[in-house]
């Protein structure tokens, strides 16, 4: 491609090393279509006629059927994606095939590239992420009720029920769908006309292009155009935080799954066995979700590295850039399809569950809010009934069953009252606590979301 200034042919170690084919060659759909589009816009300036137009067109389509038939040869010789498509072009309609690359560069055919397939993994990443919001609303619906201990500090705090529990991690995801979406609208601009970095004196309908291709519009600075890589840092890192947030909902899942808690099981589909062990049963897709994350922010950390040092415009580095992409999507997606389908068949142990939120410690801020009722300042209720937990471990009388008044007056003879899971559930009516009854409507309020129904 550039063998005018070169006499000397590049070491085949170099186009080893310098090859991106290997892996690129997945843009190959975006690369024809945006090759289909810029040779529109020639044939609209004029710089072909119709009939050079309907041979690229036929031709590009043709590379295209061979690609996803498995029946095209990729050359390392030819370095990328852009190279192999359009050396084969020109090799099967001759000269327009030549023509093709008129006003344009590798540098903004990659960046277009790029942000098409950004583009289309987005979406299919958020349809994703609503069938996991679907099945964790299954099961927020069937456990609406069931009641378990909340906890900070991995220790036991107040009661909540499973389905609010479930409900935190459907607010998380479409937190994650809110990230994915507002990085497509930023991405979503066409650097089609950019040429390598200062545009070109053959100039095409840069609007009408980008239209063609679905982009909203396109970018202003053709330095920045061809530079950008923003978008790919947004995607990686909206896809990070979602592995966070699943990884998260392992870590949980996987201490309920544990002897010590016992409040769910997952099904034998969803685990394995030990070598050794015959009793075993592990909860491996959670561990691997959880292992994955990790990949998942090194991808993000490979490429803000990668660029972090890069001056204007296009470097090599920024060859870089698909690898971690690539491999961030086709994780998340896997990891997605596995975790919904394992919350799907996850069922609870309610008979445990409900032994666990029995424990009357569990309502030891209820019996403060009861001191509070009758006109005693917090910091004081709180002083009292942490004397009176300690009584309870001292003696080792459940925390429901001490004589309130014999401890203090001020707790009142309806003290005991207090330790009623249905009373101090139901107490927590406030928009975003966990009564039933909220957690119900929240339910409802979910389902009648686009996609979540």
């Amino acid at each position: 491609m550039w063998k005018g200034r070169f006499s000397q042919d590049t070491s085949s170690l170099v186009q080893q090393f310098g090859e991106s084919i290997s892996y690129d060659w997945r843009l190959f759909a975006h690369d024809i279509a945006g090759s289909i589009a810029h040779a529109r816009g020639q044939l609209a300036a004029g710089l072909l006629s119709a009939d050079e137009f309907a041979a690229i067109e036929g031709g590009l389509h043709g590379i295209e059927a061979d690609i996803r038939a498995g029946t095209f040869e990729f050359k390392t010789s030819l370095e990328d994606i852009h190279m192999n498509i359009e050396a084969e072009l020109t090799r099967r309609i001759g000269p327009p095939g030549a023509k093709l690359h008129t006003a344009r560069s590798r540098n903004d055919q990659v960046a277009t590239d790029t942000r098409l397939y950004c583009r289309g993994e987005i979406d299919g990443l958020i349809t994703a992420l609503c069938g996991l919001q679907r099945s964790l609303l299954d099961r927020a619906t069937r456990y609406a009720a069931t009641v378990i201990p909340g906890y900070t500090h991995l220790q036991r705090g107040q009661p909540v029920t499973a389905g609010h529990h479930f409900l935190a991690y459907v607010e998380m995801l479409e937190r994650d769908k809110g990230r994915l979406a507002d990085c497509r609208k930023r991405l979503n601009v066409s650097p089609l006309g950019s040429g390598a970095l200062a545009g070109s004196t053959i100039n095409l309908d840069r609007h009408a292009i980008a239209a063609e291709l679905g982009f909203d519009s396109i970018t202003h600075n053709s330095m920045d155009a061809i530079a950008d890589r923003d978008y790919i840092a947004e995607t990686l890192f909206a896809i990070a935080l979602c592995g966070t947030h699943l990884s998260r909902l392992s870590e949980d899942l996987i201490l309920w799954c544990t002897s010590e808690f016992a409040f769910a099981a997952l099904s034998d589909a969803h685990t394995t066995g030990s070598s050794l062990m015959p009793q075993k049963k592990n909860p491996d897709v959670c561990e691997l979700t959880r292992g994955k994350t990790g990949r998942l922010v090194g991808n993000l950390m490979n490429l803000l590295v990668a660029i972090k040092g890069l001056p204007l415009t296009y470097n090599r580095d920024l060859q870089e850039d698909k690898p971690p992409l690539f491999d961030s999507v086709d994780t998340l997606r896997l990891v997605l399809a596995v975790n919904t389908e394992m919350i799907t068949a996850m069922e609870l142990r309610e008979d445990n569950c409900r032994r666990a939120a029995a424990d009357p410690m569990l309502l030891a801020t209820d019996l403060a809010d009861h001191l509070v009722k009758s006109g005693i300042p917090f910091r004081h209720a709180h002083e009292l009934v942490g004397k009176a937990v300690a009584e309870a471990l001292r003696s080792g009388t459940p925390l429901d069953q001490l004589d309130f008044p014999a401890l203090d007056p001020a707790f009142g003879a309806d003290a005991a009252a207090v330790f009623s899971l249905d009373r101090a559930l139901a107490a927590r009516r406030n928009p975003g606590a966990p009564s039933i009854a909220n957690v119900q409507a929240e339910i409802q309020r979910w389902r009648e979301i686009p996609g979540l129904g």
